[in-house]
């Protein structure tokens, strides 16, 4: 039960002062609580005997106040360090969750859904930390603070009041053990299906217009309400557990109450407890209510802790697919980029996407990549990317392998403009300078005149600085993949790719865009990934693909010349233009 603890030894170690110095605070603020039953049952004892006057109340009521008001003033100082650190456990995990997911790779981020990563970075989170605070409350509660309760017991008053009185106590620990083991793996499949609505939940509000254009409100609707019932249903079965610590013990305080005030008159009739002893005796056994409910409470909170650390640690241990060179080797920028003999298949599937693929191209040279619908064109030019491990043959920028190349290295030099073009939902302005926080005004219109962009800006309600709503819901297909092109010409970078980037804009804006990038980037090279051939004409390497093959290769002007793919979709577009 309490492996969660020794799991998060690494935080207690760096903070453990103050944790040392909560701990003492509580125990000695739980001390304080014992004196005021101590100091009535004297009172009582005193005012039996007729002893108590003026100046023994006047005494014991100092005493009480002081007592009670230096209690507080404590409880305040351990309430503060305590759960103060929960919130920096929470705060420190997220912290290295995120910074783990931001270096995790392509293949990581297609097995964990969005939804459930949602979920262990926010709910499991919370649970995670609830250990490092009410959870060492509960403990110290549980522990500490009814041994004192037991010992003043056995002290202050009688032994074998005291055992008679504990008799019912190991029933508690025998639930603690079979309800703990439950609630663990209940909560555990719990946290998993909330992980899988948030997921559905994601999937939903981004695809509302698909979701509204085929009509499927209400059968999207059905199958969201059935999964959130499917999630309700798993948390009322930890409920359901947990709900049996209250009676339990409600149950055996009964049992102690009973015993305790029986036998508690009978040693006060054989005059061996006084009538103040037994008030005191069995304000402490008030006081041992909330210590036995404590138990509950921290089998509760470690085992939901347990099973949550466990749902975040299996994200953390993850490791990237894409490992690190342990030398990286020199970055040469201006260096030629040489395929050789590059095959490729994805983690997935043995197959292989590439097939011995073999090329160069020399810096300032623009490459364009055709070919049917999976013939692998983003396939080839996500390799400079490193998102996947790489294949046989051999990639290199100036005779250094990649694979000897960090991936921080690789990425500086790349500027990408993927398919899925994704905008943040923040201003027009906002979004462009995700890539360069620094770029100036200047830049900026200079990046949106390439992509082509400067007319709608004057159209948009309030120019750059209008808010382009989830994903770009606000704009055009044309328009998001425009303004992905500007951030990523914003960085200037020495490799561009464009990946089947220009698909939703016509002919006219398209010429345009290409005409722009092939005068300012003149001596920085580019990949275009495109199926209007169109696109691809101006480049100086024209590479056909075919289940991950090239079938040609050539200027435009040489594969027009050959009767092969590429001069037969030429013929089609042109016609169709």
């Amino acid at each position: 039960m309490l492996k969660i603890l020794v799991r998060l030894a690494w935080f207690f170690n760096v903070h453990k002062w103050r944790y040392l110095f909560a701990i003492l605070i509580l125990i000695i603020a739980s001390i304080l609580e014992l004196v005021p039953a101590f100091l009535i049952g004297s009172a009582i004892d005193l005012f039996q005997r007729g002893s108590l006057g003026i100046d023994e109340a006047i005494q014991l009521s100092t005493v009480l106040i002081t007592v009670i008001v230096l209690g507080y003033a404590l409880n305040y100082i351990w309430m503060r360090s305590l759960l103060g650190g929960a919130y920096l456990l929470e705060r420190t995990l997220r912290s290295r969750f995120m910074r783990h997911l931001y270096l995790m790779d392509h293949h990581f981020l297609k097995k964990d859904r969005p939804g459930i990563l949602l979920a262990r970075g926010t709910n499991d989170m919370k649970a995670i930390s609830m250990t490092a605070g009410i959870g060492i409350l509960t403990l110290v509660d549980a522990v500490i603070f009814m041994g004192l309760i037991l010992g003043a017991m056995v002290i202050v008053i009688d032994w074998r009041l005291t055992l008679a009185a504990a008799l019912p106590l190991p029933i508690i620990a025998i639930t603690v053990t079979i309800l703990g083991k439950m609630i663990h793996t209940r909560f555990s499949s719990a946290q998993a299906a909330f992980g899988k609505l948030n997921d559905r939940v994601l999937q939903s509000v981004a695809g509302m217009r698909v979701i509204r254009a085929f009509a499927k409100k209400k059968q999207t609707s059905n199958n969201l309400k059935h999964q959130s019932k499917g999630v309700f249903d798993r948390f009322v079965r930890v409920a359901r557990v947990e709900s049996f610590f209250d009676p339990i013990v409600n149950i055996v305080v009964g049992l102690s109450y009973v015993i305790g005030l029986g036998y508690g008159a009978y040693l006060v009739f054989q005059q061996q407890l006084t009538l103040g002893q037994l008030i005191t005796f069995n304000l402490y056994l008030g006081m041992l209510i909330w210590p036995m409910f404590a138990i509950g409470e921290l089998v509760n909170i470690m085992q939901q802790g347990s099973a949550s650390y466990e749902r975040v640690y299996d994200t953390m241990r993850t490791k990237k697919s894409v490992p690190e060179p342990h030398a990286p080797g020199p970055l040469k920028s201006h260096a030629p980029i040489v395929f050789q003999d590059v095959c490729f298949s994805y983690p997935s599937t043995s197959q292989n996407q590439l097939e011995r693929i073999s090329f160069t191209v020399n810096r300032g040279e623009t490459v364009g990549v055709v070919g049917r619908t999976g013939s692998g064109k983003s396939t080839l030019v996500k390799q400079l990317l490193k998102y996947y491990p790489s294949g046989s043959g051999e990639m290199t920028i100036g005779g250094v392998p990649i694979r000897d190349l960090s991936q921080q290295d690789m990425r500086s030099l790349i500027g990408y403009v993927p398919q899925d073009h994704l905008l943040f939902s923040l201003t027009v302005r906002e979004n462009l300078l995700f890539s360069t926080p620094n770029a100036t005004d200047a830049q900026i219109n200079d990046a949106i005149q390439s992509a082509a962009f400067t007319e709608d800006v004057r159209f948009l309600p309030d120019g750059l600085e209008t808010r382009v709503g989830e994903n770009g819901v606000s704009l055009s297909g044309g328009q998001k993949q425009r303004i992905s092109i500007a951030r990523a010409l914003l960085t200037d970078p020495e490799i561009l790719i464009l990946d089947d980037s220009l698909s939703a804009v016509d002919a006219k804006t398209e010429a345009q865009i290409v005409r722009n990038i092939g005068k300012e980037r003149k001596h920085k090279t580019t990949f275009i990934t495109a199926h209007r051939l169109s696109a691809v004409e101006q480049a100086d390497l024209i590479l056909v693909l075919d289940e991950g093959k090239i079938t040609e290769h050539g200027t435009h002007e040489q594969l027009i010349q050959q009767n092969g793919w590429y001069k037969a979709q030429a013929t089609k577009q042109s016609l169709r233009n």
